[in-house]
């Protein structure tokens, strides 16, 4: 493996620097290489002696800059970055284990353009870490997230295929906004013209996306995560309404955004206000993680569902049936 601190793994690091900020100045450079403003002009030095222009820009917004039609060597990955790179997608996608896997074949074939020394470790850990499938898991279509991806890169609206929990499908036209992951799971923030709101969409649930003609603006002063975030518990199939018998500030850490907006209604009691299309799960895991009593003010069927629930934890209290016999 080669030295970190050595005058060639240092010269790469500095092409690696004026890489991604171009504009870097002699004491930026030194401050993250960790060296001296000299030794940092050295190593720009040992780069263009290799070939490679670097121009230096004098005054307030200048630093130095690679030439323009540089061309660039291969992309160089340290030990750390090899196996971070190795780990993050096996985190990702435990499938990747398998070379025949989608993204596995990817991985192949950047652990083999690796050097060998650093190749050697990323293929040693995928041989020998072991991935457990995650059932919960939702893996988008590529293909897809291809084509949503470029609408967002793009401002073109888009026309997406959507099919729920319960195999209800549907077409809507969209102004793609963001893509965003949030917890493993990958979500669409858009605008939906179908609805004449906002819109969240779980990307694995989209079946397809045609990009359109038409072009749109997005907010100027969007904060993706946080929109989505607030909006994950709008639009579904069914509204619900829930009131909380105690204070908005007790009830409010327990509460996940999916499940709506919280909201107080005086100084004992709160309103947690939202949707969902899965009515069995809302009362299955969600409201049983909060410690407070409620009450289900609006949706039959949730209100159905938690019926259910209670039932059957009230059940799992009783003496068994043999117990019972011997009372009597």
């Amino acid at each position: 493996m080669e030295n970190p601190s050595s005058p060639t793994s240092r010269a790469l690091r500095t092409l690696e620097i004026l890489q991604a900020r171009p504009g870097t100045t002699a004491e930026q450079l030194a401050g993250q290489l960790g060296v001296t403003e000299r030794a940092a002009r050295r190593y720009v030095g040992i780069l263009r002696e290799a070939g490679i222009p670097v121009d230096a820009v004098r005054g307030p917004y200048g630093g130095y800059r690679l030439g323009r039609g540089t061309r660039l060597p291969p992309v160089v990955f340290t030990e750390d970055q090899a196996l971070g790179l190795v780990m993050a997608v096996l985190d990702g996608q435990p499938a990747a284990i398998d070379a025949d896997d989608l993204v596995g074949a990817a991985l192949s074939k950047v652990i083999r353009a690796l050097p060998e020394s650093i190749g050697r470790q990323a293929a040693a850990l995928r041989a020998y870490a072991s991935a457990a499938p995650d059932r919960r898991a939702a893996r988008a279509d590529p293909a897809v997230m291809s084509a949503l991806v470029a609408a967002v890169a793009d401002h073109h609206r888009v026309t997406v295929t959507y099919a729920n929990e319960a195999g209800d499908q549907w077409e809507a036209e969209v102004d793609p906004w963001a893509v965003v992951v949030r917890f493993g799971r990958w979500y669409l923030l858009c605008h939906s013209h179908r609805a004449g709101a906002i819109r969240t969409y779980r990307i694995d649930r989209i079946r397809a996306a045609r990009a359109l003609p038409q072009r749109f603006v997005p907010p100027g002063d969007l904060d993706p995560v946080a929109a989505l975030e607030e909006n994950l518990a709008s639009g579904w199939k069914y509204p619900t309404r829930i009131v909380f018998h105690a204070p908005h500030d007790e009830v409010a850490p327990w509460i996940r955004p999916p499940m709506g907006r919280l909201e107080p209604d005086g100084d004992d009691e709160c309103v947690l206000i939202g949707s969902t299309t899965n009515t069995r799960m809302y009362a299955q895991e969600w409201l049983p993680a909060v410690p407070f009593p409620f009450t289900v003010v609006e949706c039959p069927e949730l209100r159905e569902a938690v019926a259910e629930v209670a039932a059957r934890f009230t059940a799992a209290t009783q003496p068994p049936r043999a117990d019972r016999r011997r009372a009597r």
